[in-house]
């Protein structure tokens, strides 16, 4: 099972150390109701893999990132299930953290394909 500390502790075997000042982390997970507020039961998920693929390799190229690593969980999700993982490893937080946020928001407006199972 892959989990945010199994992903860091990768990162920090192939990383240079020297590189890496901290890591930032996502853990989205299915929620109650849907952004409306109406009651959700279950997500069905699954990915655009070339649009994945090109929003890491664009957010991996920005000045003080030494990695960007991230899992989406496919398939039917219930309530209080991950998601999607997302690590951001770099020098700085002001450049660790909005690099988080940017991934986490174009995976998921631009490669992440999801259907609410509302109640």
């Amino acid at each position: 099972m892959v989990t945010l500390q199994g992903m860091i502790e990768d990162l920090k075997k192939k990383l240079d150390p020297a590189t890496v000042g901290m890591f930032a982390c996502h853990n989205g997970v299915v929620r109650a109701t849907s952004r409306s507020g109406a009651p959700a039961e279950a997500l069905d998920i699954d990915k655009d893999q070339e649009a994945w693929d090109r929003v890491l390799a664009d957010v991996r190229s920005r000045p003080g990132i030494a990695a960007v690593e991230a899992y989406l969980f496919t398939g039917r999700r219930r309530l209080g299930e991950d998601l999607l993982l997302v690590v951001v490893a770099g020098d700085i937080r002001e450049n660790v953290f909005p690099v988080l946020e940017e991934t986490v928001n174009r995976l998921k407006k631009e490669a992440v394909k999801k259907r609410e199972h509302l109640t």
